[in-house]
Parts: C-alpha cells; sequence; structure tokens
C-alpha cells in the first residue's frame, strides 16, 4: 500500500477484497448516494452506509495495517461496506472530504486500535454481537508490524478452502462427463450458479470464472460440445495443478496460483521482486466496463530488451483507472514483473525523466510475421496452458474483410501465410477503421494471438490509431488467462 497519507488507487483497494463478490459488492457501494457523515484525517476514514435496515452500518478503516470495523453482520474482512468506503475515498471526488474530527464511535476505535498497535497501556475491546470487528485485532507486533505467524495462518486457511473449491469443482466435473456432455444444454444455469457460488466462498475467483464460462458454452452455437470439453480439460487441469501444487516448479506453481486467483499485493511484489528498466513503448491501451467496475489494460514493449508487459487496474465508481498511458507513449520507467512461468503482468515501479533522444511518440514498432507470431504464442502457451492470448506486433500484414464463408484475415503476402481475425471481433466496427486505415496495402498492428485467432488493438498511420478503447468486461486473470 501507498504510504500513510497519500490517496489509494482503486486497484490498491480492490486488492484487498476477500473474494470476487466481495469486489462486486464494494464497488456498489463506491458511490455518494448510500453514505452520510464521511469523512477522512490522519489515516482513518469513517461513513455511515445505509442498508436494509433502518439504522445504517457505521464503517472505519485504519489505513495503517490496515484494519477496518463495521457494525454489518459480515463475516467477512474487510466487508462489503469497508471496501465501499475505500473506493469512494479514493476516488478523490470529495464524498469523503479530508479533514474534521472523526464521530466517538469512530475516534475510539482508531485511538484504542493504534494504542494496542504501539504496545501502550489500554484496554482492548471485543466487538459487539452485530459488529465484525477489526481485522488487525490481535495480529499486530508491539513494534506495529504485521505479524508474519498470523500471516502465514491466513495463507494456509485460504488454501484449504481452495484446496476444498477445487475437490467440489472435480466432482462436478466428473458427474458432467459421466452423465454426458450432450445433456449439458438441458441442464441450465441453477446448477453451475451454485457451484460458482461454491467458488466465491472458497476465496477462489479463477475458478469462478472458469464454472461462469463452463455454464455459457452449451449456449454459444454450434461447435459447442468440443467447446465444452476443451474447457473442462483446462478447469481439471488447474484444479490438479493447485491440488498438487507442492509437485510443480517455482514458476509454474506461481502460474496456478495467479490462474486460481491468488496474487501478490502490489507492495509486496515491488519490495520482493528485481525492476526491469527499460524505455516502453505504450502499444495499446483497452478499457472494460462491469457494472461500477472498469477495468484497463495497458500493452507495453521494451525498446531495450524486447519484452512484453501488461499494466493491469482498476476503477470504481466511475472513475478512470490509473495509469492513464496514452498509446504510443514512450517512457523510461521501471517495471516488475509478477511470478509466473512466462511472466506478463507487471507493475509500474518508477518513472524516470526523459531523455532527450526518446524520440517521437509515434513512432511505428518493430513487428514480426505471422509465423513467428504464432511460434510466440506457442511458446507462451507452452509455459502456461491456460493463456488466452500473447500480445506481438504483426508487420507487413494486410486486412481481408470476412466474406459468408471466412472471416476477416491478416494475410501476409511476403509469406503466404493469413492469421485469422479472432470471431468474437467480428462485429467492431473497427475492423473496418484497420481496412481503411490500410487502403489496400500492408500496415503493422498490434493485438493479442491466441487459439480462436487475432484480436487488433492498434494500427499505425504512422502515428497510432486505436482500434478498440472500450469492451465489454470479461474475466481476465493477472497475466491475461482465457476469459
Amino acid at each position: 500500500m501507498n504510504p500513510q497519507g497519500e490517496r489509494w488507487t482503486a486497484e490498491q483497494v480492490l486488492a484487498l477484497a476477500p473474494d470476487a463478490a466481495s469486489r462486486t459488492a464494494g464497488g456498489r457501494l463506491a458511490a455518494a448516494a448510500p453514505w452520510s457523515g464521511a469523512g477522512a484525517r490522519d489515516g482513518g476514514v469513517w461513513g455511515l452506509c445505509a442498508g436494509s435496515g433502518s439504522t445504517p452500518y457505521r464503517t472505519v478503516v485504519d489505513l495503517d495495517g490496515p484494519g477496518y470495523r463495521c457494525s454489518c453482520p459480515s463475516r467477512k474482512f474487510p466487508c462489503k461496506h469497508a471496501l465501499g468506503l475505500l473506493l469512494l475515498w479514493a476516488s478523490g471526488s470529495g464524498e469523503v472530504p479530508d479533514g474534521g474530527e472523526p464521530p466517538e464511535w469512530a475516534g475510539d476505535w482508531l485511538t484504542e486500535r493504534r494504542r494496542r498497535a504501539a504496545g501502550g497501556p489500554g484496554r482492548r475491546t471485543a466487538p459487539g454481537p452485530a459488529e465484525n470487528g477489526d481485522a488487525e485485532a490481535g495480529r499486530r507486533r508491539p513494534g506495529g508490524g504485521a505479524d508474519p505467524e498470523a500471516a502465514r495462518h491466513r495463507a494456509e486457511r485460504r488454501a484449504r478452502r481452495i484446496a476444498a473449491g477445487a475437490s467440489e469443482l472435480e466432482r462436478r466435473l466428473t458427474d458432467l462427463l459421466r452423465d454426458g456432455l450432450a445433456a449439458a444444454d438441458r441442464a441450465g444455469f441453477g446448477a453451475w450458479d451454485e457451484t460458482a457460488a461454491r467458488m466465491i466462498d472458497a476465496q477462489a475467483p479463477g475458478l469462478e470464472a472458469r464454472v461462469r464460462e463452463l455454464a455459457a458454452i452449451p449456449s454459444s452455437g454450434a461447435g459447442w460440445p468440443s467447446r465444452l470439453l476443451e474447457e473442462c480439460a483446462l478447469a481439471h487441469l488447474l484444479d490438479q495443478g493447485f491440488l498438487h501444487i507442492d509437485t510443480l516448479s517455482e514458476e509454474l506453481a506461481a502460474t496456478t496460483r495467479a490462474r486460481i486467483g491468488v496474487t501478490l499485493p502490489v507492495a509486496e511484489l515491488l519490495a520482493s521482486a528485481e525492476p526491469v528498466r527499460d524505455r516502453w513503448l505504450v502499444l495499446g491501451r483497452q478499457d472494460g466496463t462491469d457494472g461500477r467496475l472498469t477495468t484497463r489494460r495497458v500493452w507495453l514493449r521494451g525498446e531495450h530488451t524486447g519484452r512484453m508487459a501488461l499494466l493491469l487496474s482498476f476503477g470504481a465508481g466511475g472513475q478512470s483507472p490509473e495509469p492513464a498511458l496514452p498509446t504510443g507513449l514512450r517512457l523510461d520507467a521501471d517495471l516488475v514483473y509478477y511470478p509466473s512461468a512466462r511472466p506478463l503482468r507487471a507493475a509500474l515501479a518508477e518513472r524516470h525523466p526523459t531523455p532527450a533522444d526518446a524520440g517521437s511518440e509515434g513512432a511505428v514498432p518493430p513487428g514480426t510475421d505471422v509465423e513467428t507470431a504464432l511460434a510466440a504464442y506457442g511458446e507462451a502457451l507452452a509455459r502456461d496452458p491456460w493463456l488466452e492470448g500473447w500480445p506481438v506486433v504483426l508487420a507487413g500484414v494486410t486486412p481481408v474483410p470476412g466474406t459468408e464463408d471466412a472471416g476477416w484475415q491478416l494475410a501476409d503476402p511476403a509469406t503466404g501465410l493469413a492469421l485469422p481475425v479472432d470471431p468474437r471481433c467480428a462485429g467492431r466496427t473497427d475492423l473496418w477503421r484497420l481496412l481503411a486505415t490500410a487502403g489496400g496495402g500492408p500496415v503493422t498492428v498490434f493485438g493479442e494471438c491466441g487459439h480462436r485467432g487475432f484480436a487488433p488493438v492498434t494500427t499505425w498511420d504512422p502515428e497510432p490509431v486505436p482500434l478498440t478503447a472500450t469492451a465489454t468486461a470479461t474475466a481476465t486473470t493477472s497475466q491475461g488467462g482465457r476469459r
């Protein structure tokens, strides 16, 4: 987390959520309407949230830790009210004003909690019967630092929950295959919804996303049984990977955890991994919306290392996620990659002054041919079998419009090969913009190359031409997994 006194980002707040359901519920509460008496001062944030009862819930957060208390009956830490309050504060909209005195119920709790953390005298008060309590109470050492033993126990408890969820999903897949895929389209969503709810309880958002994908496949059109079997196999592989994670290599174990939905907090990542400094070119940006939550994906390419990187961030309450890096920008920065068998997702650690010889922002990046792009995707897929797509820059390809018999393609005249455009992009009007930019000739295109084809994001003319700035949000894991 940012040091106390700095306003957090929505991504930092959402990283605290215990599960995907809490993320969604917290995002819905990141608006001014349900809140009253909100404020922030000296590392404390508080507010009253209207609920279904006549008495609003009292919510207070100590940013040092952090710690939470809410009068709601939820046993999740933090609860949706604490997440919503923090998201509203992080938006900087002024709905949670800085300064002012906290109400007595918030001030007393903050004072007592900090006295305990400092090891000073004072009476420790237990939460009342209708309070979900202080998430950090009794879990800190006298010096104020987090107790590593308590953190280890929390991680072990979550691992047991996820293992139970993976075992439950294995039983569901076994039942599905025993009864036969042909009956899957008559089962409806009810059974899948129940399984997805159990994945939420297991704190395994990656498994929940896969369950919902499985539920949607029988209504996805012709050829759905083969797609369902493929996704069942990938879900089974992920289950088994986590259930036998102790037998995996360190890199593959990190990939499996990321696909399940267990990721390192940004602060821990920045403190534990070596940064990669380069002059990074912003290849493209895509925003996705899902109710109140906005997901931003920004792709970068290192000029000297040639490495690709994906920055993933979130915004709530109508706020635009950070960082707001425009396509075509060049920046001298340190990136820290999340651990994975094929690292792609990264966090922006530090930006350096741009040197005078950085060149123009609109310069066209170097690209590869279709065969090399497929090889790059294949290499990444071999290390991460759940990979949805791999970012590549194609050079010298000509867009070919779709017909009744075939979809859109990107043809490579030099090699005689053609790469199909992902069918999910078929309804996008920006494909015609790509065609108009090309003018019947070859162009450079950036996008993701995956098992369904190529999804274009940016082309150059010679300035960057974004092809998709906003899309419907889909279940995306930390490494750009299957959606």
